[in-house]
């Protein structure tokens, strides 16, 4: 905020031709100087308002005479003017608290009563103010860069609701019904699976039924020729017997 808030202020400042700026920082700089004589003389609240009410009629004649020279618009004429005088009041009002801060003692409750007023009506008066500089930026249309800090809130945390149980005497249990019993879980649903193999179904043999005989070699009335070898011997090794 150090950095942001003179860039800001200086924002709002070229916003303004500079004969407006010069007008309005010599009554400025009137006013800062009659708050230090108020300050030290430390009248009443009267005279506070008395130096404040011309210093703004003023500021206020000069913006009004000015607009139509150096081109502002109406929106913005009003709420400079409507700046103008909460600042003023806000002025008044601070000085003023000061001023019966300092002539607060242990005799003098009155001034100590008009101090604690004077602080109230300070917090009003600095809300107006604020309110009135926020509704004249809007009108100017400058983005400001600097942020108030946000405090973020975190959500509540939800309380653990803690059922009691209440405590059951052994009587009451006994006279109690008994629990109904649980229903039966449903069957599991059946799934078809189909086999990758089927296998064919056994022949049945009849022991007493008579079979058909096939010979496995044409009937010649003797035995079959056997045939003849026609694989070479191997040939003896001396030192080993025939037929190893």
């Amino acid at each position: 905020m150090i950095r942001t808030v003179p860039a800001d202020a200086a924002a709002i400042v070229r916003a303004y031709p500079p004969m407006v700026v010069c007008f309005a920082a010599a009554l400025t700089g009137t006013a800062l100087v009659f708050d230090v004589f108020y300050l030290v003389a430390s009248p009443g609240l009267t005279l506070a308002l008395v130096y404040t009410v011309p210093v703004l009629a003023g500021l206020i004649a000069g913006l009004v005479a000015a607009a139509d020279d150096v081109g502002l618009e109406r929106r913005v004429l009003l709420r400079t003017v409507g700046v103008a005088v909460a600042v003023g009041i806000t002025n008044a009002v601070v000085v003023a608290m000061l001023a019966a801060m300092t002539r607060t003692d242990r005799s003098n409750w009155a001034a100590g009563f008009q101090s604690i007023l004077f602080a109230g009506l300070t917090i009003f008066a600095v809300a107006v103010m604020v309110v009135a500089w926020s509704r004249l930026i809007e009108v100017l249309g400058i983005e400001l860069r600097t942020k108030l800090p946000r405090r973020t809130v975190r959500p509540p945390v939800a309380a653990v609701a803690v059922a009691s149980v209440p405590r059951v005497s052994k009587e009451s249990a006994a006279r109690a019904p008994a629990p109904p019993p649980p229903p039966p879980p449903p069957p599991a649903p059946t799934e078809r699976t189909v086999p990758l193999f089927v296998p064919p179904p056994p022949k049945v043999v009849d022991l007493d039924e008579a079979r058909p005989v096939t010979p496995s070699a044409p009937a010649s009335g003797g035995h079959a020729a056997r045939p003849r070898r026609t694989t070479s011997r191997r040939p003896n090794k001396p030192g080993r017997r025939p037929g190893y």
